[in-house]
């Protein structure tokens, strides 16, 4: 009996406890959410930008997205979407008298940064001021303070401009040394995603390839920068290979910043610039606070215009934050098309590709959606292999100048393992098979002649219904899309040249051909798919985020690395997917 009331008393201490916490947890939401209710603008605000956290497509609902409940700060990122109509907003917001670049590392990649800059240079419009100031500018960040009306640069600080490389990572050492041999299928010279398993460097045509397109994304940069700051390309360009923002004196004679100042500085010329009098504190206001008091009126009768966000590696199955589920999108699409108050819609597509088949399944509903209603793509930073598999049927294709795309090809990868297993760790196998191919997939012996055949047929029958859905839907010769497909990569520049896409310019230009193709005098848009319920993503993000943020503790700049060999160890199969990631620093 005493045992019973020992095990009686610790239980109900336990529910208390949980209770106790459960109850802390919730008041910190209720906390945290009455907080925000209460954001509003004052006059002669500044709105702040710094772009420090992750950039998605879109906004969490989760508001407890980036919550860290260990000193219960909040990191929670702001998505493309809200910081472009917030810099819209503000442009015509009477309390807002301009906005601060608070500047040192930019998060996103050029296709983002440059939306974010294009509107950036519309808000300049409205004639008031933009600022930059940081204590250092990586390369992205100067991308965006490039425009500023003055750049002022501690002056113990550097502008970190020394142009673009491509980084790739090589397995076939490691592979070797574990005695994992690779089984490569592959069609298309340029179709390099299977290449770090073949060689140690990267081959003639991959390194052609990646000379072309990461020099048009340079040539755009050093284009876009040289029209802001009132210079030449030759000139910028000489100041990437001296190295000449290596320090804040070089930094100011090759007339990269406008001044050097220390932060008090700043903060004083900024209260001169607002009238605000010396004593008095400078109203600051970040982006994600200023995003809460935009009022988005909506004319609920107009007609509606459906943005599907199309993120991530491409899979079967349902989408999470990281990838995007064939059944997911697909159903988005189909639910759009057969929505009679929805009149076009709007794919936004940001992803470097992955299964060919999820990527048929989502293809074949872009097909159907065409032909009930206007469909129009709209590119984010990548949208490569089967990022442009989906992107392919649209009646207009829109890109960034930087965007990533094409690499119109497939492979096949998978691992043969026996000899890492038999000789590392002297396990064998042995199997029995009721058919001659009952085997195939198994990763602890070689592929036969017979079954490796069979793969190659299946790549290339593959590829052909690739280049043959690209050449319908750009309304091109098979032939043609052969030529520049092979899996070779392009900017958007010279796909737009290629015919693969058909105009350059962001989300808001898509929208923009959407409305114009439906024949809309006005609309209103809505995201899709929807976003889980708060309740419904909180315990389902608890455990991934906890995990990520560990692993990005532990490893430090090394989880891009992790992240990368993760994913090339899950990738079997046949891919539609992009050679690799491209790191811009």
């Amino acid at each position: 009996m005493k045992q019973f009331f020992k095990f009686m008393l610790a239980s109900m201490a336990a529910l208390f406890v949980s209770g106790f916490i459960l109850f802390l947890f919730f008041m910190v939401l209720i906390s945290s959410m009455a907080t925000e209710k209460e954001v509003g603008v004052k006059d002669h605000s500044i709105l702040e930008i710094s772009l420090s956290t992750e950039i998605k497509e879109r906004s969490s609902k989760n508001p407890l997205e980036g919550f860290s409940f260990a000193d219960l700060s909040n990191e929670k990122s702001i998505g493309l979407n809200d910081i472009l109509a917030s810099i819209n907003s503000a442009a015509g917001d009477p309390q807002i008298d301009g906005i601060y670049l608070n500047l040192r590392n930019a998060s996103g990649s050029m296709a983002t940064l440059e939306e974010i800059r294009n509107a950036l240079l519309d808000f300049k419009k409205s004639k008031k001021f933009i600022y930059a100031y940081s204590e250092g500018y990586s390369q992205r960040a100067y991308y965006l303070a490039s425009l500023a009306d003055k750049i002022y640069l501690y002056p113990e600080g550097e502008v970190d401009f020394h142009g673009l490389n491509a980084n790739l990572m090589f397995f076939k050492g490691a592979l070797e040394k574990l005695e994992i041999e690779p089984e490569i299928i592959r069609h298309g010279k340029f179709k390099s995603a299977v290449e770090p398993f073949m060689y140690d460097k990267m081959s003639p045509e991959n390194k052609e390839q990646t000379k072309v397109f990461i020099g048009s994304l340079w040539n755009q940069y050093l284009t876009d920068i040289a029209a802001s700051r009132g210079t030449s390309v030759e000139e910028l360009q000489k100041t990437a290979d001296n190295l000449s923002g290596r320090n804040g004196k070089l930094a100011l004679e090759s007339k990269l910043v406008d001044q050097l100042a220390y932060y008090d500085e700043v903060i004083d010329i900024l209260k001169q610039k607002t009238g605000v009098s010396e004593n008095t504190s400078l109203n600051f206001i970040d982006l994600k606070k200023y995003s809460k008091t935009i009022t988005r009126t909506k004319d609920f009768l107009a007609p509606k215009i459906a943005i599907i966000y199309a993120n991530g590696d491409i899979v079967s199955g349902k989408s999470d934050d990281d990838q995007m589920g064939s059944t997911t999108i697909a159903e988005a699409i189909r639910k759009a098309r057969k929505d009679s108050t929805i009149k076009a819609i709007v794919l936004r597509v940001n992803s470097p590709g992955g299964s060919a088949l999820a990527s048929d399944v989502i293809w074949r509903e872009t097909i159907l959606a065409r032909k009930a209603k206007p469909l129009v793509v709209s590119m984010g930073d990548y949208a490569a292999s089967g990022g442009y598999y989906i992107s392919c049927a649209a009646n207009k294709i829109v890109a960034q100048p930087n965007t990533i795309t094409g690499s119109i090809g497939v492979f096949g990868l998978m691992f043969n393992t026996q000899k890492m297993f038999n000789n590392k760790l002297g396990i064998t196998f042995d199997t029995v098979k009721t058919a001659r191919m009952a085997g195939l997939g198994d990763m602890n012996y070689p592929l036969t002649a017979e079954e490796r055949a069979i793969m190659q047929e299946s790549v290339e029958d593959i590829y052909g219904t690739f280049i043959q859905h690209v050449a319908d839907g750009r309304k091109m010769l098979v032939s043609e899309v052969d030529s520049i497909g092979q899996g070779r990569v392009w900017s958007g520049t010279d796909a737009k040249q290629l015919g693969l896409v058909d105009e350059l310019g962001g989300i808001d230009r898509a929208i923009e051909i959407a409305a114009q193709l439906a024949k809309l005098d006005k609309h209103r848009e809505i995201e899709m798919p929807e976003q889980k319920e708060f309740f419904d993503k909180l315990f389902e993000d608890l455990n991934a985020e906890a995990s990520t943020k560990t692993l990005k503790t532990q490893l430090g700049p090394l989880y891009n690395d992790y992240v990368r060999v993760k994913a090339a160890l899950e990738n079997q199969g046949v891919q539609a997917r992009i050679p690799y990631s491209l790191d811009i620093r």
